[in-house]
C-alpha cells in the first residue's frame, strides 16, 4: 500500500551501497572548478571543469558540462563538451550531445544520440584507468 515498487536508475545502480547518497546540481546553477565525490552526481545545470565520482554520473536532459569527467559509470541525457572516462558503462540516451573523447569499458548508443570524437573502449581500458603512468598510446576508433 505505502511501498512504491519503483525505483529510479540511479537507486538500481547505486556503486556505493546507498542509493540515498546523491548530489545533486539543480537546473539554474552554474559551477566553475572542481567537483570529486565519493557518492553518484546527478546534474541538471551547468558545470565548468573537472568533475571525478567513484559512484554513477547522470547528466539530465537541460544539464551541460564542459571540461573532464572520470566516473564508474554515466547516463548522458544533456550535452557533454570535453573528454569522459568510464571505468564501467558509457550510456548515451537519445537526447545526448557529447563532442570530445570517450575512454570507456563498454558503451551504448541510443539511436538519435549525438556524438563526434574519439572513442577508446574494451577491457584494456580499465586497466590504462588504474595506471595512468603507462606510455603506450591507445588505437582510437573515430565514430562520425
Amino acid at each position: 500500500m505505502f511501498g512504491n515498487k519503483k525505483t529510479s536508475n540511479m537507486a538500481k545502480g547505486s556503486e556505493n551501497g546507498n542509493p540515498e547518497k546523491l548530489n545533486r546540481i539543480v537546473e539554474g546553477t552554474v559551477i566553475e572548478g572542481e567537483i570529486k565525490s565519493e557518492s553518484n552526481i546527478r546534474i541538471d545545470g551547468i558545470v565548468k571543469g573537472v568533475t571525478t565520482t567513484q559512484g554513477r554520473l547522470v547528466i539530465g536532459p537541460n544539464g551541460v558540462i564542459e571540461g573532464e569527467v572520470v566516473c564508474r559509470n554515466a547516463d548522458i541525457e544533456g550535452t557533454l563538451n570535453g573528454k569522459i572516462t568510464a571505468s564501467e558503462l558509457l550510456s548515451l540516451k537519445s537526447t545526448s550531445k557529447l563532442t570530445g573523447d570517450i575512454v570507456s569499458r563498454r558503451l551504448a548508443i541510443e539511436p538519435g544520440a549525438v556524438f563526434t570524437g574519439t572513442c577508446t573502449m574494451g577491457a584494456k581500458v580499465k586497466d590504462l584507468l588504474q595506471d595512468p603512468s603507462s606510455n603506450t598510446e591507445p588505437k582510437l576508433a573515430r565514430a562520425k
